[in-house]
């Protein structure tokens, strides 16, 4: 990373976390390139394009398992690249840990791709 330049993609991400912990959905697709994609936990679903991603947030609330809250979050940066190690737990899940990566071109992420354990996922709901 050069010295002139003060983009810290760790805190495009917090932003993000905190635009979802808010509810401000408009806020959160800003740092998205238009025609990026979003791999859905189970690597199957996937959506393309800002506007999918953005119409897909409002409903957030099916999208999660009931009782679903983030209760530990860190942010590990790389080269392009963000890693959030989420701690999380959900009414029928006590307690985990699933990681999302953010993939960047310059500061706009093209990539939000999420890795959860799939079984203990589909048994939240």
């Amino acid at each position: 990373m050069h010295a002139e330049s003060s983009i810290n993609l760790a805190d495009i991400v917090q932003r993000g976390w905190d635009a979802v912990a808010a509810g401000d959905f408009d806020a959160l697709v800003e740092d998205y390139m238009e025609d990026m994609t979003f791999v859905m936990p189970g690597q199957q679903d996937v959506l393309t394009g800002r506007q999918a991603f953005r119409s897909a947030l409002n409903g957030l609330g099916q999208i999660l398992p009931p009782g679903f809250e983030i209760t530990g979050l860190r942010n590990i940066e790389g080269e392009g690249e963000v890693v959030s190690l989420v701690a999380w737990k959900s009414a029928n899940v006590a307690a985990s840990q699933s990681a999302v990566l953010f993939r960047f071109t310059g500061d706009k992420i093209y990539e939000e791709r999420w890795f959860v354990d799939t079984e203990q996922w589909k048994a939240a709901f």
